[in-house]
């Protein structure tokens, strides 16, 4: 019946973006086809394959690894803040975890990492490995290969500035392709985050968010295909560009902890204003009558946009009303506030199914304030393609929200 389910969810899901393509007539099956098809390709490779899980564990290790080692650093800065002991008995009223402290670093770590990875030429023969794979099984090349083949290491507004002077050529449907990748994906410097943040509660919890960043390319292409339907163009994959290389490793260590710290402070910035304007607005909607007795909010309006996209892709019954109130909040504010609410969600609001079927659909960026991020970013680096890029935000939000549900979907019908 699981399985039943997870293919009704999938066409169901890609019904739903067939019913608001921009041209039915043109719409690329073969990518489309090509596309799902990888997806569930690698969901059973990386899930049920023994030797592909033993990479991922191991991967996943590593990981871990390197969630333990920021620790250390961490705790000798900023001491019990940063996860070292405790210099008093906790009293049981709040909590110890300071995400700021204790969290966030880790975001340094790994942008110094990629960095010293891109310096060696390391992570170009993975991203070139991972395009020549979108390449063959998708039908896909060229700029739009290669970016969405290293969104899965940087995020979506980094990935197209290293194909940056091939934006300007991309076709409408192509560049859409593109936004709609980064959208449904998850930067490698926040993927260790989401994996520390649902250990406590979800076995092999970074395996899992590193499969669902994995899937997540080639089902945002498919949707992408069908939305805003594009020729393929099978050529070469494009170079990696990276303007004024740094000239040793400690170079490059030190370029990525300096953009670390930038990723690290938008993400604070961003994460407090969204909060605090979310709380605002559910103020003002609290002034209005109640509505089925309880008071108006943001999550509990989109919940009410979910709930039947949760039934869609597999979610047990009694747990749709709080599936949908998360899926609406990664919408509506990000995808690591929705993961907060779901680690500290009790197992008595969602079976153990269920809490993994939503580690898939709320891995992705997906929600308005990417919208911004990616509109700006992509208006600045390529200035020509303006107009198509702010016409395109909102589609490619709807993009990366439904690939991010097949990704849950297709998991659902695996357990």
């Amino acid at each position: 019946m699981h399985l039943l389910h997870g293919i009704f969810g999938v066409a169901g899901l890609l019904g739903l973006a067939f019913l608001f393509s921009e041209n039915h007539r043109a719409i690329p099956w073969r990518v489309v086809f090509a596309g799902l098809g990888l997806q569930v390709a690698l969901a059973v490779l990386l899930l049920k394959f023994p030797p592909a899980g033993a990479f991922m564990a191991a991967l996943a290790h590593g990981v871990g690894a390197l969630d333990r080692a920021t620790e250390a650093g961490t705790s000798f800065v900023f001491g019990y803040l940063g996860g070292a002991p405790l210099p008093f008995a906790p009293n049981g009223q709040g909590s110890s975890l300071v995400l700021a402290f204790q969290v966030f670093p880790l975001i340094l770590v790994i942008a110094a990492l990629s960095s010293l990875l891109f310096h060696w030429g390391i992570m170009q023969r993975i991203v070139a490995g991972m395009a020549f794979v979108l390449r063959r099984a998708v039908g896909i090349g060229g700029a739009l290969g290669t970016g969405a083949a290293v969104n899965f290491f940087v995020g979506m507004v980094e990935s197209p500035i290293l194909i940056r002077p091939y934006l300007a050529q991309m076709q409408r449907g192509e560049l859409f392709a593109l936004m709609s990748a980064g959208m449904a994906g998850i930067a490698g410097s926040v993927m260790a985050i989401y994996g520390h943040i649902l250990g406590p509660v979800l076995p092999e919890a970074f395996r899992h968010v590193l499969t669902a960043a994995f899937i997540s390319a080639p089902a945002a292409i498919a949707v992408a295909a069908i939305l805003v339907p594009f020729a393929p163009r099978v050529e070469a994959d494009a170079p990696i560009v990276i303007a004024d290389p740094p000239r040793n490793a400690l170079e490059a260590l030190a370029r990525g902890t300096n953009d670390g710290v930038t990723i690290l402070v938008n993400v604070l910035a961003h994460l407090i204003v969204l909060l605090a304007l979310a709380a605002l607005v559910n103020s003002m909607l609290a002034a209005l009558p109640e509505l089925w007795g309880a008071p108006l909010s943001l999550q509990r309006i989109f919940a009410w946009v979910f709930w039947p996209l949760a039934y869609l892709i597999g979610i047990d019954a009694p747990d749709l009303d709080a599936a949908a109130r998360l899926l609406g909040v990664k919408t509506t504010l990000n995808e690591f506030i929705a993961f907060v609410d779901l680690a500290a969600t009790p197992a008595s609001a969602l079976s153990p199914r269920s809490r993994l079927i939503l580690t898939y659909a709320l891995c992705g960026f997906a929600n308005f304030g990417s919208v911004g991020i990616l509109v700006g970013g992509l208006s600045a680096m390529a200035p020509e393609r303006k107009h198509d890029v702010i016409a395109l935000g909102l589609r490619a939000l709807a993009a990366g929200t439904l690939a991010s549900l097949m990704g849950g979907a297709v998991i659902g019908a695996m357990n």
